[in-house]
């Protein structure tokens, strides 16, 4: 098995399926600190970067409480017009990341540029944690939403999963990717204008993907296992930020899981999964019932970044 030690978590192309579970079992030992709201010493004498070029709630905090957790530092920043990055200077990534270097032992990105944290890894003498980029990936998100289903159901191979929302998400791409490592057919439901593209697909199907797409929720969601939701109403993600204005519409019928829907159509033990923020895919009325895990996925969102923060630092291996 390669080492995590000093590993870029760029893309979950790049992850093996032994990979993701010496993730999950570092996880699972570190899990515990988490929930008895303890933190240990393992990152004492380490710093954590944040360089969040867009808007970010879970992704970031989530990367500062799990590195609080594990006894280490953290630095950064999460809003580009307060550095250089993003006034006058318009400073370069490269230029950037050379100088994030110095502060501390880790860096995680978030950007508006597909292929960001990438350029940046190129640069870096430090470990880069991809948390989002453009249109591109959500690795350490799609690594949680495995590890929430895996704690789950205690097993992936034979899980059928349908993906609802919008497939240029950056989800959509690592959740595709992730599961060509495990036997996991799955369904794409999204508007014509926001379907999986052409070169997406030739992709999939290098890579053997057991796929398929559908028009509407309620033709796939009987034989769902795990239900993963993301808006169909977005914002720009090639921005650095993209306030709403005026009216922005709402979610059509064949992209909404309703509590009627899950009720009627869905097996009774499914998982339905958000990685949030949420407009009105999901009514707020079917948090609290049985398919709902989205509440639990954000808490493993903390075990997540602990477990690769640790390998990725040495203090797991």
């Amino acid at each position: 098995m390669r080492s995590f030690l000093g590993r870029d978590i760029l893309s979950l192309k790049d992850f093996e399926r032994h990979e993701f579970e010496r993730v999950f079992d570092v996880a699972e030992e570190l899990r515990p600190f988490a929930e008895n709201r303890q933190n240990t010493d393992l990152l004492t004498e380490k710093t954590l970067v944040t360089a969040f070029y867009q808007p970010s709630t879970r992704t970031r905090l989530a990367h500062e409480a799990a590195m609080h957790r594990l006894g280490g530092h953290v630095t950064g920043f999460s809003d580009p017009k307060m550095t250089r990055a993003g006034d006058f200077y318009q400073e370069s990534i490269k230029d950037t990341v050379k100088m994030l270097e110095y502060y501390g032992d880790v860096i995680v990105m978030r950007h508006f540029q597909q292929g960001a944290p990438h350029e940046a890894a190129k640069w870096a003498s430090i470990p880069i944690i991809n948390g989002g980029d453009g249109w591109g990936e959500h690795p350490t998100q799609i690594l949680t939403d495995l590890y929430t289903v895996y704690r789950e159901k205690g097993y992936l191979d034979g899980l059928r999963w349908l993906a609802v929302g919008d497939m240029r998400m950056r989800t959509m791409h690592s959740l595709a990717y992730g599961l060509t490592q495990f036997d996991c057919p799955i369904t794409f439901v999204s508007p014509p204008d926001m379907s999986l593209t052409d070169e997406f697909k030739a992709e999939l199907e290098q890579y053997s993907l057991n796929f398929k797409e559908a028009e509407h929720v309620e033709q796939a969601i009987a034989d769902a296992d795990v239900i993963l939701v993301e808006p169909v109403v977005q914002p720009d993600y090639t921005k650095a930020r993209d306030e709403r204005a005026g009216d922005i519409g709402l979610t059509p019928a064949n992209y909404k899981i309703t509590r009627q829907l899950l009720t009627t159509k869905a097996k009774s033990d499914a998982i339905l999964l958000h990685s949030l923020p949420r407009m009105d895919e999901i009514p707020p009325d079917v948090d609290i019932t049985r398919w709902s895990r989205y509440w639990q996925e954000a808490f493993n969102g903390v075990v997540m970044r602990m477990a690769l923060l640790a390998l990725v630092l040495g203090a797991m291996e």
